[in-house]
């Protein structure tokens, strides 16, 4: 059984996380490897529900996240989390309970997330209708030493695939061949 591994997308809402953490998985699975992704919002619906936006909160939650990464990853699949995931110290900490670890910040000016928001959330949050919003009520503390930046506001969806599947196969995560390590 091959080795798993995390891949950690981290970044503003409306960055492209959950986008990219399934194109990645598509191209994985066509290289025959086993992919699970965990997207933020599923994660709320299923294993976190009940929680709110407190710090304390979104704490627990990304530590869950963190926690069945982590079981998959140790049982040969390659394990993807696509959630804000705001807090450094917490990541950090999900990070030092995994074996192989990933981190890729989803970078992405306010102004294009102001424009890509099809719901208006950033809006209403700027306009101080929603509280508690990351990166405009609610910091966002950014990585410090990421993996991989992908800035989806400069590159297009191929550019970004390529340059992760070009980082993991750097990180001898996944081979250039085709299957992960």
């Amino acid at each position: 059984m091959s080795e798993g591994f995390t891949l950690w997308f981290t970044g503003l809402s409306g960055a492209g996380k959950s986008t990219l953490a399934n194109l990645a998985a598509e191209k994985l699975r066509a290289r025959e490897c086993r992919v699970e992704v965990l997207d933020g919002d599923e994660v709320r619906t299923n294993l976190s529900k009940g929680l709110g936006f407190s710090k304390e909160d979104r704490d627990i939650n990304i530590r869950r996240i963190g926690y069945v990464t982590n079981l998959l990853a140790r049982n040969g699949v390659i394990a993807i989390s696509a959630a804000i995931s705001p807090y450094r110290t917490v990541r950090d900490e999900v990070r030092q309970q995994h074996k192989k670890f990933m981190e890729v910040y989803v970078k992405c000016s306010l102004q294009t997330l102001v424009e890509r928001d099809v719901k208006g959330l950033y809006q209403k949050a700027l306009n101080g209708e929603i509280s508690n919003f990351t990166g405009v009520s609610d910091p966002y503390e950014e990585p410090l030493n990421p993996e991989l930046v992908i800035e989806t506001d400069r590159e297009s969806r191929e550019e970004s695939l390529a340059k992760l599947i070009t980082a993991l196969e750097s990180l001898n995560y996944i081979s250039r061949n085709g299957k992960h390590q």
